[in-house]
């Protein structure tokens, strides 16, 4: 971390040493314009595509009628508090924060017999347009999501709640990318020591800079490398977002990425969904009950119907039909796990195709792994009924994190199964909910309100209750107003 270093009076030192630090000679982007207004001399420094030009323009033409007299006497404020016509400016006396201020987009004026820099936060950033999510999508509701911009981010936030409260306290980490994020939060709801434990998690970053953005963060706060289970949730939906943050829970928002980071979170948040509440409560409650049933399929069907179709004296008479009546050349565990691979092979080739090729894809994909792979007796027809069935419920599981978990356990489920028969299957899920049962996030257990078991918060989860019943915030935030 560099150590602070006052701004030198004289000019010529501080402008060699910007030159230097900022490397002006060696990047083409780094710009240093020499300047003189009022008989004094300017140098003024920013990246090139980081400042809007026409703001620029428009006070480089303001200094121009300067006189010399007006600089006379207290030059610094009277640039700041009469002739330098913008809103987000700001003095300071460390170059050091110069230079970090510069390589953020800033643009800063060192200016002649003076001692202190002004800084002018011109900066404007190529974006998208703030399109709905892909991966949460709603037949009703607002179509604006997220984008890689830190700023355009907090103000769809802002939008949604204009409370004096909520707070977007800022932040960089990294050591040299000095990735900008902000620590959103409404201060009279959330628990402050909630707070203290994520801003202190944030400033004992210290890497060079965050590769993965949001993901990199995650694993530094949170750690639990060998769980798969995500502790926190990813929205790119400012509704969901602020929906999360009335409730008292606290959202990272990091720059360059579309997905806002909310946390804490339990495992049953990560099953909700915005359709849930863009509908009737029964309707809602009924697409929550088939969204549960989803989830449960993605993890059971398949070891379930492998112990079934490999050890028949479980089954009573009418459920006989259950197992293939031909196996084929290659046994059930391993026309399970090659389809489970060839699944996961498919998912990534979809991601890594061009849309204009999607089509061509899905049609070989199809006929190939499909009909062909039947045909040549690789799989089995029932084989292929269930990894579809297994498939489409991992799809319709709404955390993307949480699905490739579950997709996980549910191998480690057919292997232990396939393995060590029934009672391998059943060690397996106990191993599963005492992995689920022990996993916390900031002190949240993870499985609340089942366990601990809660029953009134509980209802809530199995069913969506219409919003005005929901009058408190959930016990397991701690927070310091439970009435909504």
């Amino acid at each position: 971390m560099a150590t602070k270093r006052p701004v030198s009076k004289s000019f010529e030192e501080n402008i060699a040493y910007l030159q230097k630090a900022l490397r002006v000679d060696d990047s083409f982007d780094v710009i240093h314009h020499k300047l003189v207004y009022a008989d004094r001399k300017f140098g003024l420094f920013f990246v090139d595509g980081f400042t809007k030009d026409d703001v620029m323009l428009q006070i480089m033409r303001d200094l121009g009628r300067l006189e010399p007299r007006d600089l006379r006497h207290d030059p610094i404020d009277v640039l700041m508090q009469k002739k330098i016509p913008y809103i987000e400016v700001e003095t300071t006396q460390d170059i050091e924060n110069v230079i970090k201020q510069v390589l953020s987009g800033q643009a800063a004026f060192i200016i002649e017999d003076t001692d202190t820099a002004i800084l002018l936060d011109v900066r404007t950033y190529p974006v998208r347009s703030p399109d709905e999510p892909d991966t949460e999508r709603v037949v009703r509701g607002p179509r604006d999501g997220f984008v890689e911009t830190l700023v355009f981010n907090t103000a769809l936030i802002r939008r949604r709640i204009r409370d004096r409260s909520l707070v977007m306290d800022y932040l960089q980490v990294g050591r040299r990318s000095k990735t900008d994020i902000v620590v959103s939060y409404v201060d009279s709801i959330v628990d402050k020591e909630l707070v203290k434990r994520i801003k202190k998690g944030l400033q004992n970053i210290e890497p060079d800079g965050l590769s993965m953005g949001e993901k990199t963060i995650e694993e530094y706060i949170f750690g639990r490398h060998l769980n798969p289970y995500p502790v926190v949730r990813y929205t790119e939906r400012p509704d969901t977002a602020s929906t999360h943050l009335l409730e008292g829970h606290v959202l990272i928002v990091v720059d360059g990425t579309p997905g806002v980071m909310i946390c804490p979170t339990t495992f049953w948040q990560h099953l909700e969904h915005a359709e849930e509440y863009r509908q009737k409560p029964l309707v809602g409650a009924f697409l929550r009950w088939v969204r549960f049933a989803a989830v449960l399929a993605s993890l059971f069907l398949l070891p379930l119907w492998y112990i079934y179709a490999t050890n028949t004296e479980l089954l009573v008479e009418r459920w006989q039909f259950i197992g293939p009546e031909k196996v084929g050349h290659v046994s059930l565990i391993w026309q399970f796990l090659i389809a489970e691979v060839g699944l996961e092979v498919l998912r990534m080739a979809a991601i890594h195709t061009p849309n204009a090729l999607a089509t061509a894809l899905g049609l070989v994909a199809a006929i190939l792994i499909g009909e062909v792979a039947i045909e040549v007796g690789l799989f089995s027809y029932e084989v292929i009924l269930y990894v579809a069935i297994a498939a489409t419920s991992t799809f319709a599981t709404p955390s993307y994190e949480l699905s490739l978990a579950n997709r996980l356990f549910r191998i480690f489920f057919l292997l232990a199964g396939a393995f060590f028969g029934i009672w391998g299957l059943v060690v397996s899920i106990l191993f599963w909910l005492i992995t689920l049962t022990s996993t916390k996030t900031l002190n949240a257990p993870y499985l609340w309100p089942f366990i601990p078991f809660n029953g009134k918060a509980m209802l809530q989860v199995l069913f969506r209750s219409p919003v005005p019943l929901k009058r408190e915030r959930p016990d397991i935030l701690n927070v310091s107003d439970k009435d909504k």
